[in-house]
């Protein structure tokens, strides 16, 4: 049996209508703009600015942004015209599956679930230690061995665990509800980024930007990373060192994690009213939001203090008080608790879709892709994945693990970005609403850009991505292989031939 056989688009449309499988359609274009946003403004604005800006690109991290949000958006435009042409639940995999045949399309689902689970936890710790130190502000505090997990100075990481299950419940009860939810969290965190940056702009002392790329820095004699500690592009070329033109590309692959989200609006399509329409609307829209604000919040945070100061958990708050503004940290608090509680929200329900479209395919058991009877969600891996992210969150002490979650999302918009050539070539005749530009170009610009920004992440993330992949091989081959339904449809046809 062949494990590039393609699953239709006309096959994953069916699917998707059949009643047992049939998911609710609520979502609007707002909607989408808020789920984008939502997932998009989070630990890449409220963290890794600063930590970029310090040790990578200087104030020159606003160019980072700009490179980051190009590869981006040459990647958006390949999702939304698959989103247009595929409107079903499962974003990569499913534009796979229909591209490039089941194993890629596994590849990439084993892919994301890796990214959604671990980055889901990861930024439930985050969301647990803003929450504790909000509680310290007003006076109040919970025991140390309930806000650390074991081996970080505690038992369970209490508040981690029930946010994620918080959230689960939200997910179950319904998508409009999760889309509710994200739109009332996501209006106080834009509203904080922009006091960010309106506030923030009077205090800009034109000097902090001076040099504006900082000239390259070798290593420190003595201090020399290994070769997994390096970029890999290093290892490639004998590049080493920190600034200049090169750490303004390490610097763009690292805020890479910034942008991570829009894909995730591509999930909801089969509880999307007017997917065609409303798709890209909510793909291109949220990045582009994102991206004009991501430049001014660097350019304004980089414009207070010297880059050099800004390594730090939380640069935003760094720079308030910088300029003795401590009333302003609390303000930043809040929404760094609210991005961060919609980032986690927003994961899960990118998991649970994913999860949900493998089950439905029979690559993973078909008892995960059950739905509410009442709610129409996929209730039961939804609930999996809840207990799972809990897990992970409150009873391992996880930094956040940007980088892994970064290979992952750019290896499958390398992916689409391929597939969007290739359904151009085997399927002229699908109806577009939306469709790429200047094709061939912009989906190969896309995916030179996205691999290139993947061999500026260090050794050790590939090498963890490697060992994640081949256990996804091995399950791939013992068991989906010939349990998947266009297998078993396979299988009956040579039966009766």
């Amino acid at each position: 049996m062949s494990i590039m056989r393609v699953k239709s688009v006309e096959q994953s449309i069916r699917d998707a209508e059949a009643p047992e499988f049939r998911l609710r359609r609520v979502l609007r274009a707002v909607d989408l703009l808020g789920i984008g946003i939502g997932a998009i403004i989070g630990t890449g604005i409220f963290v890794l600015t600063g930590v970029a800006a310090a040790t990578d690109a200087g104030p020159g991290i606003a160019i980072s942004f700009v490179f980051s949000g190009i590869a981006c958006g040459l990647a958006a435009l390949c999702y939304a015209e698959f989103a247009s042409v595929v409107p079903v639940a499962g974003s990569a995999y499913t534009f796979s599956y229909a591209s490039m045949g089941e194993f890629l399309a596994w590849i990439i689902g084993w892919d994301l679930m890796l990214e959604f689970i671990l980055g889901a936890s990861t930024v439930s710790v985050g969301w647990s230690q803003y929450f504790v130190e909000a509680l310290k502000a007003a006076g109040l505090g919970l025991p140390a061995i309930l806000t650390a997990a074991p081996g970080a100075g505690g038992v369970i990481n209490l508040p981690a665990a029930v946010i994620a299950l918080l959230l689960t419940v939200v997910l179950v009860v319904g998508i409009r509800l999760s889309a509710s939810v994200t739109n009332a969290v996501v209006a106080i965190k834009l509203a904080v980024v922009l006091f960010f940056i309106i506030f923030g702009a009077f205090f800009i002392k034109t000097a902090n930007w001076s040099p504006f790329i900082p000239p390259h820095q070798p290593p420190t004699p003595g201090a020399a990373a290994s070769v997994l500690q390096e970029p890999l592009v290093n290892a490639i070329f004998g590049q080493t060192g920190s600034f200049g033109l090169s750490g303004l590309v390490a610097g763009a692959a690292l805020v890479f994690f910034a942008y991570i989200g829009f894909d995730i609006v591509a999930s909801g399509a089969e509880e999307t009213r007017k997917p065609q329409r409303d798709m890209p609307i909510g793909i291109l829209g949220s990045l582009a939001i994102c991206s004009v604000l991501y430049v001014l919040v660097s350019l304004v945070m980089t414009g207070i203090v010297k880059y050099d100061r800004l390594d730090t958990a939380a640069p935003m708050a760094t720079a308030f008080q910088a300029i003795g503004a401590p009333w302003a940290v609390g303000l930043v608090s809040l929404g760094a608790i609210a991005g961060l509680t919609t980032v986690i929200l927003i994961l899960m329900l990118g998991q649970a879709r994913v999860g949900f479209a493998m089950s439905r395919d029979g690559l993973l058991p078909v008892w995960f892709a059950k739905v509410h009877p009442r709610f129409r969600t996929p209730y039961r891996i939804t609930l999996i994945t809840g207990v799972v992210v809990a897990l992970i969150a409150s009873l391992t002490p996880i930094d956040v693990l940007a980088e892994m979650t970064n290979i992952g999302t750019l290896f499958a918009f390398v992916l689409v970005s391929i597939g969007v050539l290739v359904l151009r070539r085997t399927r002229p005749d699908l109806p577009r609403a939306f469709q790429v530009p200047w094709v061939p170009v912009v989906p190969i610009l896309a995916a030179a850009a996205c691999l290139y920004l993947m061999l500026n992440l260090e050794g050790w993330t590939w090498v963890r991505f490697g060992v994640w992949m081949l256990i996804g091989l091995i399950v791939y081959f013992a068991y989906s292989k010939n349990r998947s339904r266009l297998a078993k449809a396979e299988a009956v046809g040579q039966a009766s031939e």
